[in-house]
């Protein structure tokens, strides 16, 4: 039997993956942050449904000690190292915990593998958001990187350190570039998510408005579940390398409200309020990945296109404030 080791899997991405991974027979390993013992009903909602089916580890990514430890304990077979400071705002409020938590927790991670358990397959959640003030669209592998926020650059250096390791200590590491990935599961802070709640609120007459800042800026979004799986094929190849994955289309924000009002019948000319607190201080506006690579590695495509996606995630915040009432 494999054993995988997640970090990060009590986020939406570590959930899915857990409930895939179990389904493919392995032994699922997960690292918690104390916090999370302390209060899991916040932090744990995503796997509670499969907590008895996994192995969860009390840790700390600040901690290179802690990591040996659990590294050194398990011996994985795969890593999957999705586990950072995620939301893209809020880097800019604490660029100084953001930058440090994400590259020095990858780094400790990495070091640990390499030293506890060289043949150890490794992903590292790598973003789209690397990109930043795009040079072309859409992007690829070879596309340079310009970051536009704490997060990016933190992500560009988790980037370049796992490459590092597969090229000078031989490490199977794997980079992989996802553009935005959404689902019922996301996190309440992220635009989508804050929409499709917002949506079902004021549907169910809990809220009169949605406040919301730039609609212009565009994005390609997937769906977490799809995603999950590229993360899988590329750590089965024969050889390490970097991928992109995306659906290859993009829809503005906009797009985005109007379909999910739409969808509940309303009309978001009503209800949403531009607030300019809610704008980054420096924007991406468009992208847009080329997924070519992997389709033509491993046959990886997206499943989930844009309006069953958005569908998707009003029905569920739909339901869950229907049974909380």
């Amino acid at each position: 039997m494999k054993k995988a080791l997640i970090t990060g899997i009590t986020g939406q991405d570590g959930s899915y993956l857990a409930e895939f991974l179990l389904a493919k027979g392995y032994q699922v390993h997960g690292i918690l942050r104390r916090v999370a013992f302390e209060d899991p009903e916040h932090h744990l909602w995503r796997i509670r449904h499969i907590i008895k089916k996994i192995v969860v580890h009390s840790g700390s990514l600040e901690s290179f000690a802690s990591l040996f430890q659990i590294v050194n304990k398990i011996k994985p077979d795969e890593c999957y190292h999705l586990a950072a400071q995620s939301f893209v705002s809020y880097s800019f409020e604490d660029e100084f915990s953001t930058i440090n938590s994400n590259i020095n927790g990858t780094h400790y991670l990495l070091s640990a593998i390499k030293e506890s358990a060289p043949r150890c397959r490794v992903y590292f959640a790598a973003s789209s958001e690397m990109f930043g003030k795009v040079r072309e669209t859409p992007q690829n592998e070879n596309t340079p990187f310009h970051p536009r926020s704490p997060y990016g650059i933190s992500k560009v250096a988790g980037f370049d350190l796992t490459r590092n390791y597969r090229e000078a200590y031989g490490l199977f590491a794997c980079n992989g570039i996802l553009f935005n990935h959404e689902s019922p599961r996301r996190g309440y802070e992220f635009v989508t998510r804050k929409v499709s709640n917002g949506v079902a609120r004021i549907k169910l007459g809990l809220d009169k408005e949605l406040r919301l800042g730039n609609l212009k800026a565009k994005r390609d979004w997937g769906f977490a579940g799809d995603y999950v799986q590229a993360m899988w094929l590329m750590l089965q190849q024969n050889k390490p390398d970097d991928y992109v994955i995306a659906t290859g289309e993009t829809h503005s924000i906009k797009e985005f409200v109007k379909l999910a009002f739409a969808h509940a019948g309303l009309d978001y000319k009503k209800y949403v309020v531009i607030d300019k607190n809610f704008y980054r201080p420096a924007e991406v506006n468009v992208l847009m990945g080329d997924y070519s690579k992997a389709k033509r590695k491993f046959g990886w495509k997206p499943r989930i296109r844009f309006q069953e996606l958005v569908k998707m995630m009003v029905d569920a915040d739909l339901k869950i404030l229907s049974q909380a009432a």
